[in-house]
């Protein structure tokens, strides 16, 4: 019997084109990404799935980063507007939001070890337990929760969905150009500063 081909053993990752999209949309390569979570209607990555231990051996929680600046800086215009705290309110108030938003949050725990069972990484202790964006009774960061929401679909992150509701329609406006040079090049958007992905980034 022939010895498998290492290629089949290898962790999965992007394809160029993808990789390639994702670093001109968040202006640096992208870190541990082992597969688009979701695309933009224009049919860009605009989430990724990304390891729970990056490559040099960081514990990152957040499974699923959202990449169009489009929809990353709708994310911050509402943060900065106070909905995070808005929301943080009605989960204190409402039983079934919060606990629709607890479900979400043991749904992301779930869509982690899914991937770190295919990336090889396995369980990451230092992380277990925890997902993303405040979960699950609080609200840190919109753009957490906007790419679960994405990544899962509709119905499993009701603040997720609803973020991208209030974030409309952020595809109308292509993040990228055409391509140059067999490269896209973002624009001036970027999607998300430092300070507006400290959460992604912990």
């Amino acid at each position: 019997m022939a010895p498998p081909d290492p290629a089949d053993l290898a962790p999965p990752g992007l394809s160029a084109e993808d990789t390639a999209t994702v670093e001109a949309q968040l202006h640096r390569p992208p870190r541990g990404a082992v597969e688009v979570a979701h695309r933009c209607p224009c049919g860009r990555p605009d989430v990724v799935a990304t390891r729970p231990r990056l490559p040099g051996g960081s514990p990152f929680p957040t499974t699923f980063y959202l990449t169009c600046p489009r929809a990353s800086s709708g994310c911050s215009t509402l943060e900065s507007n106070g909905v995070m705290a808005e929301m943080t309110t009605r989960l204190h108030e409402e039983p079934a939001l919060a606990a629709a938003y607890a479900s979400a949050h043991e749904a992301y725990l779930d869509g982690r070890r899914a991937i770190g069972e295919r990336s090889g990484d396995g369980d990451v202790p230092e992380i277990a337990g925890v997902s993303a964006g405040g979960m699950p009774d609080r609200v840190k960061c919109l753009h957490a929760l906007a790419a679960h929401a994405l990544a899962a679909g509709p119905g499993v992150n009701p603040l997720g969905d609803e973020t991208l509701a209030r974030v409309g329609a952020w595809w109308a406006r292509p993040c990228l150009p055409d391509l140059v040079d067999g490269s896209p090049a973002a624009d001036e958007d970027r999607a998300g500063t430092d300070e507006d992905r400290a959460e992604e980034d912990r």
